[in-house]
């Protein structure tokens, strides 16, 4: 190892050291700014302590990795990880240099599990060759920095060519990773949920991206649709269709706004969130655990621990009100999070923090094609918005035909509006930066106790 990369990691460790310990402040981002700009190949020097899963996609990712980690650590592995969502390079290289590696139990090689911006996939394969990439869905996002689906696949098969012997783990429900131009060992999940009996002629709403046939861009058709351009399509031109699973959500037992219960090849689990959405995370976990030979006991333990993930969905009591995070940062997203408010049975309160950083996209036009007057359907009481874009997202709701009971643009009103709400129970729906912000607000009043 060069003396640029050990100065590298030193500073890296240091740096996070000196965040955590004295000023009391969480992230891995700092500590991999300042050690790639000392030796921009940092990561190249570490490659062999570790089998590599790389993470990416659209939605889902933090809680995909959260769960792949439980997983193998239930099954006997060392595994390292990125836990904050920092998915980045910068919080990538932050995360793997300043985390120990420690001997996996199992005396199997440690595993490190990424979560991965879609745009850094191919740098990241560059640096470390992967074991596996897992594939989570592709719907439009932060056109500013993604363009359209077809752009931003691009930009992910770019990464998986730079590791040709890597099997990709994929959702085979998204049409689009079915474009293939990769040679690499492929091993699908899904959804099998519906009897064949059952099976429907089916068209995707208006207004859904990635229904094209790769063959020759026809759209497609579905025997089912789970959300958004997801489900069971076939070709009504040619022959193609969704390919074979490997691994199959096989009955969808009971969801509600905290808990999901579904069946896995015949097995039943429960993970402690709810929405369908989350469901396929599940799903990318377990196979990821059965290709790393977990047992299907060893994952359902996993699944069944109540351990909160960062911003997703985490749980806070503030005054006695029972606070839910959720992160919303496209149009598929939002709406999944209103799937699971529907199924919320007792009366809430939502407040929106929408915000237009580098993370979370510039471009807010995206919060008019999310349906938010599918609301009206719901349990929702009050209705107030807040973030350094609040007036952007208070005309759209007002547009979905909602009266506000307040705007916070300031993160400390919205704590106050939180205790002041009419209902127990209270939904923060935020875009990247916005949840940051709100969560960092909370646990400085110490409603929030760990910090990743």
């Amino acid at each position: 190892m060069s003396i640029k990369s050990q100065f590298a990691k030193f500073t890296a460790k240091s740096s996070h050291f000196v965040l955590h310990n004295v000023l009391r402040r969480g992230g891995t981002s700092l500590p991999g700014k300042l050690a790639v700009r000392i030796d921009p190949k940092v990561l190249n020097t570490i490659e062999k302590e570790f089998d590599l899963v790389i993470v990416t996609g659209t939605n889902g990712k933090t809680l995909t990795t959260a769960l792949i980690t439980r997983v193998l650590q239930a099954g006997g592995y060392s595994v390292v990880t990125n836990p904050s969502g920092s998915n980045m390079v910068q919080g990538i290289v932050g995360a793997l240099l300043t985390t120990k590696v420690k001997p996996s139990p199992n005396g199997k090689k440690p595993i490190a599990v990424l979560e991965v911006d879609e745009a850094n996939v191919k740098s990241l394969a560059q640096a470390i060759e992967p074991k596996y990439f897992v594939l989570t869905n592709l719907f439009r996002d932060q056109l500013d920095r993604y363009g359209e689906i077809y752009s931003t696949y691009e930009k992910i098969i770019g990464g998986i060519n730079e590791a040709p012997n890597a099997a990709v783990i994929t959702n085979a429900d998204s049409p689009i990773f079915a474009r293939g131009r990769y040679d690499n060992k492929r091993i699908y999940y899904g959804f099998d949920q519906v009897a064949e009996a059952d099976y429907q002629d089916l068209k995707a709403p208006t207004n859904t991206d990635g229904i094209l046939s790769p063959t020759d861009n026809s759209v497609l058709h579905y025997n089912f649709i789970t959300y958004a351009n997801l489900g069971r399509y076939f070709s009504v031109t040619d022959g193609f269709k969704r390919p074979k699973l490997d691994y199959a959500v096989t009955a969808l037992n009971q969801l509600t706004p905290k808990s999901s219960s579904f069946a896995i090849d015949g097995v039943s689990y429960q993970i402690a969130i709810g929405g369908l959405y989350n469901i396929y995370n599940a799903l990318a976990a377990y196979a990821v655990g059965r290709v790393f030979d977990v047992s299907q006991d060893d994952i359902k333990k996993a699944f069944e621990e109540d351990r909160q993930v960062f911003g997703r969905q985490e749980s806070v009591n503030v005054n006695g009100k029972d606070v839910t995070i959720l992160l919303i940062k496209n149009p598929v997203g939002t709406n999944s999070v209103i799937d699971m408010m529907e199924t919320e049975t007792e009366p809430f309160t939502l407040i929106t923090l929408l915000n237009a950083n580098y993370a979370d996209g510039i471009d807010t036009s995206w919060i008019w094609d999310a349906e938010f007057e599918r609301l009206h359907n719901t349990k929702l009481q009050a209705v107030a918005t807040g973030g350094e874009r609040y007036k952007d997202v208070t005309v759209r709701l007002k547009m979905a035909g909602f009266d506000l009971a307040g705007t916070y643009p300031k993160t400390e009103d919205v704590l106050k509006a939180i205790s002041q709400a009419p209902t127990n129970k209270v939904y923060l729906a935020a875009t990247y930066t916005a949840m940051l912000q709100i969560r960092a607000a909370l646990r400085a009043k110490g409603y929030i106790k760990e910090e990743y």
